[in-house]
């Protein structure tokens, strides 16, 4: 008997509430769940776990070594690139900081091996994008750098460092790529530059990122030669798998 009763207060009450409204209430619309997308070449790879940073699955032999050989090597620092790379070859004393973000973009997208024709046809594309867009500004983020004309990964990470100071990932460059495969710094062999760049990011230390891309482009420049490298006068010549290969 108070099951029945209970029943009957229950419908009850339901009908009454859809009548004093007409219509039973809609259901109540849950937001939606943004999905956030990753950027692969943004992403910190020295993720923690645990609290622990976790070490990379793999690294070449003595690779510790060759870089420490290649910093010898590079002492002096007088390599094509050190006098007249991106970061030397803007005006630090123009105002405001604009100008001299967009002179170092300028500066990477005049070094790259296209023909004058595009480079001219990219440059005046690209500057009406930032004045229309950015207010004459540079983008801050590679995702939106390597969106502007002419601009690929390898101009959208120096331009990060040199002129927004944050390190985004490895520039690789021809010069970066082929000395990266003589030494074995990739567990495969790679086939372009951004291929490198991945295999080098999943093992080299985020501390060295900044650094790696003059250290080797210079070491390219000067000793580790496209055609004939000079690996009598490398100091790596005993660790190097390509130098053992054409003793």
């Amino acid at each position: 008997m108070h099951t029945l009763r209970a029943g009957m207060l229950t419908r009850s009450r339901s009908q009454g509430g859809a009548a004093a409204g007409g219509k039973n209430p809609s259901p109540v619309k849950r937001p939606c769940k943004v999905r956030r997308l990753d950027v692969a070449y943004e992403e910190d790879p020295e993720r923690e776990k645990g609290g622990r940073v976790q070490a990379p699955s793999w690294e070449p032999q003595h690779w510790r070594e060759q870089l420490a050989n290649i910093r010898t090597m590079r002492s002096r620092r007088d390599a094509p690139v050190d006098q007249l790379g991106a970061g030397h070859c803007y005006d630090t004393s123009a105002p405001p900081e604009q100008v001299q973000r967009y002179q170092v973009l300028l500066s990477l997208m005049l070094s790259s091996q296209t023909k004058d024709q595009s480079k001219v046809k990219y440059i005046k594309q690209t500057s009406t994008i930032l004045r229309q867009r950015y207010n004459g500004d540079i983008p801050s983020s590679v995702v939106e750098l390597v969106a502007l004309p002419g601009v690929g990964p390898k101009m959208a990470h120096l331009a990060m460092a040199i002129a927004w100071g944050t390190v985004s990932g490895i520039a690789v460059d021809t010069h970066v790529h082929r000395i990266a495969n003589r030494l074995r710094w990739t567990k495969e062999v790679t086939k372009s530059p951004e291929q490198t760049r991945t295999a080098l990011e999943s093992w080299l230390p985020r501390e060295l990122w900044n650094e790696v891309n003059g250290l080797l482009v210079g070491f390219g420049q000067q000793t580790c030669l496209p055609v004939h490298p000079r690996c009598q006068a490398c100091l790596n010549r005993t660790l190097c798998p390509a130098a053992q290969g054409r003793a």
